[in-house]
């Protein structure tokens, strides 16, 4: 089973903790990110793991070989030379990713206890294109789903922005949820983003095609969900992990 790991990232809300460390490897618990969601995503049957690679990337390198990559097989999609951010980053790693099964994207600094084999799993017996973790956490940027769990468009609450490419959208009659940076994805999305060159966000893509093509939501009751990638989500995530040690 493959999955990607999103870690280019430069990790500018955690300045200055990432001027000389990479995001990946900032600790919490005294565990590097990058070792929790690794641990994670093996724990859940996936052993080829993607990660793609921007800032400070050698010590992310040297890191994990002197894990033994943790006992899975793990490539690397190298965006030293430009930052492609979400959406170009994963169709970078398409050579790496397709195939004929899904295969699972997951944030470095996202924080999660979602059952990713039940997540997979759920993908699988649908006919989405791609399937989101969301949850019901406070965020400013909110996904828009129908009744039905399809993606129909984007709110962000403090600016008013709406984004959706169906006609007459009106927000306030779909669902809001926050987007967990995590995901499962058919491989045939890559076929959909021939068009779609260099840097660009994975959410403006799915955005658009999402008329024409089911991109579904996937939740659990209760679910924690923590953006570690900014210094209030860092220290929840290390309560958080200190209450699940105990």
């Amino acid at each position: 089973m493959k999955a990607m790991i999103l870690a280019a990232g430069i990790g500018s809300r955690l300045q200055p903790l990432t001027e000389e460390t990479p995001k990946a490897l900032i600790p919490v618990g005294g565990v590097p990110m990058l070792e929790h969601i690794i641990l994670k995503i093996k724990a859940a049957g996936f052993d080829y793991i993607v990660i793609n690679i921007h800032h400070l990337s050698e010590q992310i390198i040297d890191f994990l070989s002197s894990k033994k990559n943790f006992g899975v097989t793990i490539e690397f999609s190298d965006e030293r030379d430009y930052l492609l951010e979400t959406g170009g980053g994963i169709k970078q790693a398409s050579r790496l990713l397709s195939g004929n099964e899904p295969f699972l994207v997951h944030n470095v600094d996202m924080f999660t206890d979602v059952d990713l084999t039940a997540m997979y799993n759920s993908h699988i017996n649908s006919n989405a294109l791609a399937t989101l973790l969301v949850s019901n956490r406070r965020s400013s940027r909110q996904l828009l789903f129908n009744g039905e769990g399809r993606l129909c468009g984007w709110r962000n609450r403090q600016t008013g922005e709406v984004k959706s490419h169906f006609p007459q959208f009106d927000p306030s009659k779909y669902l809001e949820y926050a987007f967990g940076g995590v995901h499962v994805i058919s491989p045939e999305i890559f076929r959909l983003m021939e068009e779609w060159t260099g840097r660009f966000s994975i959410i403006n893509f799915y955005l658009s095609i999402c008329p024409k093509h089911q991109i579904r939501f996937y939740t659990e009751d209760n679910i924690q969900l923590i953006d570690a990638g900014k210094p209030r989500g860092l220290e929840e995530a290390e309560r958080w992990l200190s209450t699940i040690k105990q």
